[in-house]
């Protein structure tokens, strides 16, 4: 049995998710509020492997590379919109959003409007919640919202509601669908006590584009010198069989 062929071929396997993820990464780079997939490597026992019907199985000795998809949670870049609906967080904590489904939904991206019934939505219109889990309501006259760092939204001397800031005890548990947004399943978030809420500013994703083209190249090479070695050991076999006739 060829194992280094074996372990060349989980190589490749790694490396295609490893490029899924920078593919991700690149296309993303420029959401607000995008948080960066990262493949971990690890090894991993090369285990049972079927030897045909009548042999059944065989026990193989060795590892086998095997990579395992992320997240990385650090804070991307604020920068300055000037708009007053634009709010980015700095330290801990997402912004809760209600989806047309009910299942809340958490995200960095805090780039809101007022809904033709004057609620507080993100771009696609879901309803921004505050800390006590509800939607914040402008009132019908004009007037700018102000919204304080701890997620205060008042409108004149009328305090509308709190932004609600929410934080997880592991984000391991959270799972992106896209946009910057992530599902957290059945786990049960916590309120920040003390958010610090920027009005007038966005988070950038935290992806650099670099050092992702610089992974690209990286994970090409890679590939190139796996295959290598399949193609190398697999014409050794063909030329021992062929002399073993």
């Amino acid at each position: 049995m060829n194992i280094g062929m074996y372990q060349s071929a989980a190589s490749l396997t790694a490396l295609e998710r490893w490029q899924d993820a920078v593919a991700q990464n690149i296309t993303a780079s420029q959401v607000n509020g995008f948080k960066k997939r990262t493949v971990e490597f690890s090894a991993m026992p090369m285990g049972e492997i079927s030897t045909g019907a009548e042999r059944g199985t065989e026990e193989l000795s060795g590892m086998m590379p095997k990579a395992s998809y992320g997240i990385s949670f650090t804070a991307g870049e604020t920068t300055p919109t000037g708009r007053n609906l634009d709010v980015a967080l700095q330290g801990e904590g997402f912004f809760k959003i209600q989806t047309a489904s009910g299942q809340p939904i958490y995200t960095r991206t805090g780039q809101f409007q007022l809904s033709p019934e004057r609620t507080l939505v993100t771009s696609d219109g879901s309803p921004v919640l505050s800390e006590n889990g509800a939607p914040i309501t402008a009132l019908a006259q004009a007037g700018d919202l102000a919204i304080a760092t701890d997620g205060t939204v008042s409108q004149g001397d009328t305090q509308l509601g709190k932004i609600g800031v929410f934080r997880f005890a592991n984000n391991s548990v959270l799972t992106p669908i896209g946009g910057g947004a992530f599902d957290a399943g059945t786990a049960t978030p916590t309120t920040v006590e003390k958010p610090n809420v920027l009005q007038g500013y966005l988070e950038s994703s935290n992806v650099t584009p670099l050092r992702e083209m610089v992974a690209l190249v990286q994970i090409a090479r890679a590939y190139e010198a796996n295959q290598k070695i399949i193609t190398s050991r697999d014409q050794t076999m063909q030329r021992a069989l062929e002399t073993l006739g």
